[in-house]
């Protein structure tokens, strides 16, 4: 870890500008909402009647609306899987369990993850709707169909160890291009996870600038947006001055001189001192710190501490 820590600190020049990126927006029509609804459960897009694509996730989800409109069973499918108003959505019931059998979340399809655990609990899937393997599934995770969900509050500047996804190399990368990382590990504050290890989190590249002759390094800006919290919630992030100081720490902790790193500005420029000339070029893996901008109300988790 501390190495893969150093190599950023040393390699890379970061600025994080102060405008984030809002969760995602709800898709604005119909067509659009079943297929995210039908992408979370089953991983794709269903093919056939529209009445019989809504009728299957009706019945797979344990949600019959015949009478309603196809508009309004649509909107209810959507609430059903992404909503959190008033009670924990279905995203969010899979990450706790998830998370409470296998101490980590994935982005795979609903109907895959729930295979996956019935696999690894019981040896072979389970019959029955995925509503009644979910329940099932609640009951190896916490001993009863109703999980400890509770609404919290995210604190501003709460910060969160994350892995790169995506490689990060100067010379491979151009403005635009989205840079994908994850949660290193739990986020939990008071008993209360949070943000789960494995969560997914999105950044963009702002600017990139090539090694160039005369010992000028290269330089890579990216915006860190948003982290994935186990409701579904994203998040809003930045690197700023917390996440600059966890870093610091770590680096001094591992042997690393203040002098061996530039720390400028007041939203974050961070880079390496000593290290000439030389191209940006960071594995997936590598570590760093981020952290939250603001407050943020999201349902989290009790776990045992």
């Amino acid at each position: 870890m501390i190495k893969k820590l150093f190599c950023l600190m040393l390699a890379a020049v970061f600025f994080v500008q102060t405008a984030g990126i809002a969760a995602a927006a709800e898709p604005d029509t119909m067509q659009a909402k079943l297929e995210v609804v039908e992408k979370t459960a089953y991983g794709g897009t269903q093919t056939g009647a529209l009445l019989d694509r809504i009728s299957k996730l009706e019945k797979d989800f344990s949600t019959p609306q015949p009478k309603q409109s196809v508009m309004q069973r649509v909107d209810a499918l959507y609430d059903l899987v992404f909503s959190n108003e008033g009670s924990p959505s279905l995203v969010t019931q899979m990450n706790a369990i998830e998370w409470g059998i296998t101490r980590s979340i994935s982005m795979k399809s609903i109907q895959q993850r729930v295979t996956d655990m019935e696999m690894t609990m019981a040896g072979k899937p389970s019959e029955g709707t995925y509503r009644t393997r979910i329940d099932q599934l609640a009951e190896y995770a916490f001993g009863s169909k109703e999980i400890p969900l509770v609404s919290t509050n995210v604190p501003a500047n709460t910060l969160i160890k994350i892995a790169t996804v995506t490689p990060i190399n100067a010379k491979n990368l151009k403005k635009g291009d989205e840079i994908k990382y994850q949660a290193a590990e739990d986020v939990v504050e008071n008993g209360v996870l949070l943000i789960a290890k494995g969560a997914p989190g999105v950044g963009v590249v702002t600017k990139v600038v090539q090694a160039r002759n005369f010992g000028r390094d290269a330089e890579v800006n990216i915006d860190f947006n948003t982290m994935r919290a186990i409701d579904g919630t994203d998040v809003e992030t930045m690197l700023g001055q917390e996440s600059k100081e966890k870093m610091e720490s770590v680096a001094m902790a591992a042997g690393a001189s203040v002098a061996g790193m530039v720390l400028l500005g007041p939203i974050g420029i961070i880079g390496g001192a000593f290290v000439h000339g030389k191209n940006i070029d960071l594995p997936e893996g590598t570590e760093l710190y981020i952290q939250t901008k603001n407050d943020t109300t999201l349902y989290g988790l009790t776990v045992e501490q």
